[in-house]
């Protein structure tokens, strides 16, 4: 059906979808001080929009709006029909509170009162 399309139909169809994307999708990947919408997300990478990243490499930080989900170290990206396919080494989830080196236990309180 493309095929059959005049060129800047299928260049307004594809913008569209990707304005689509964004606009669903609130996970973001911050990279510095730089932010950019992810439009499709996976176990072992992400996509973002190439028009706006051409490349992108290192530690990034993802987030689920205001939500700090993982710390992800990605180690290639390649440009594939529009989009920027970024592929992570690792990725850690982040965490709310700061992990224990000792055995909470169940009874201890949870606070202590100053005296008065």
């Amino acid at each position: 059906m493309n095929d059959i399309l005049p060129k800047e139909v299928r260049a307004g169809l594809e913008e569209a979808r990707k304005r689509d994307l964004k606009r669903r999708s609130r996970l973001r990947v911050m990279a510095g001080d730089d932010v950019y919408p992810i439009l499709k997300f996976w176990e072992t990478g992400f996509a973002l929009d190439a028009d706006q990243v051409q490349q992108l490499r290192g530690l990034v930080d993802i987030y689920d709006g205001a939500r700090h989900l993982y710390q992800s170290l990605i180690i290639a990206s390649d440009v594939e029909d529009g989009e920027l396919i970024c592929t992570m080494k690792r990725s850690t989830m982040a965490h709310d509170t700061v992990p224990l080196d000792y055995v909470r236990e169940d009874d201890a309180p949870r606070g202590y009162l100053p005296r008065f």
